[in-house]
């Protein structure tokens, strides 16, 4: 290989784990992933937490929602999940148990912020923690990325690729767009959906120093293919076959020739 294997960012849930737990983020810690990425949301009193959706049923078949509830009263409740074929029941964790588990491992935290006020109650828990390094910001479309600047410029991320755009116009024209907006934000890279990603688009991000981050890839085929590409990260549920394939391509690539 030429390029530099990508980081290898455990999706949320990743393995056999349910989404936004601490079991996700442990596993991804154990099998060497570079960057855990979460999703993040905050209760009522403003407490950050892991979660993907703001309603939820509980297990006794209430339905609730996290912006409507206290951490206290939230952290009492049992949560019933059915959701990207696993099913089961958790408690929601806080973002400060994310971020403590992350910094003891020395590796990287994605951020996908959910809500607008998520950005404030990101940024206060990053800046306790000394983890501004440490961390990426995604969820950020145009809009939330310009917030996180205007408040926090100091804090890394990535301007997440609208769809929507890639699908209403050429795809050059939205190829430029992104970029253009990611410049105007101080984005240092763009989050990328892996079947919107095309080398027009590589070209045109290396050429404004914009690394692509691809999610969420789970097919072994499409990750040999993505780790040649030139790619910064990708991201992905099966964090054991990214890491097996990252070792069998450094075996290759550091075998002396007899």
């Amino acid at each position: 290989m030429t390029a530099p294997f990508p980081l290898i960012t455990a999706h949320s849930g990743c393995m056999d784990t349910l989404d936004n737990t601490l079991s996700s983020i442990e596993t991804g810690i154990r099998l060497g992933a570079d960057i855990i990425e979460e999703d993040i949301r905050v209760t009522r009193d403003g407490i950050a937490v892991l979660a993907h959706d703001d309603e939820w049923r509980t297990e006794d078949g209430r339905l609730i929602h996290i912006s409507k509830m206290s951490i206290a009263e939230l952290q009492e409740l049992v949560l019933s999940v059915d959701y990207a074929g696993k099913s089961g029941t958790m408690t929601i964790a806080r973002l400060d148990e994310m971020l403590a588990r992350v910094q003891a491992a020395g590796i990287t935290a994605n951020l996908d912020l959910k809500t607008d006020d998520s950005v404030e109650a990101a940024a206060a828990l990053i800046h306790h923690y000394k983890m501004a390094d440490q961390v990426l910001l995604t969820g950020c479309g145009p809009d939330r990325a310009m917030l996180v600047q205007q408040t926090h410029p100091e804090l890394r991320k990535l301007l997440n690729v609208d769809t929507e755009l890639f699908l209403t116009q050429e795809y050059t024209d939205a190829v430029r767009r992104t970029c253009e907006d990611a410049a105007a934000a101080a984005c240092i890279g763009l989050n990328v959906p892996y079947q919107l990603v095309r080398e027009e688009l590589l070209e045109q991000a290396a050429a404004r120093s914009l690394p692509v981050f691809v999610w969420t890839v789970n097919e072994e085929t499409l990750m040999e293919r993505f780790a040649s590409m030139g790619i910064a990260s990708i991201t992905t549920r099966n964090v054991d076959a990214l890491v097996r394939l990252k070792r069998s391509l450094t075996t290759e690539t550091t075998k002396v020739p007899e």
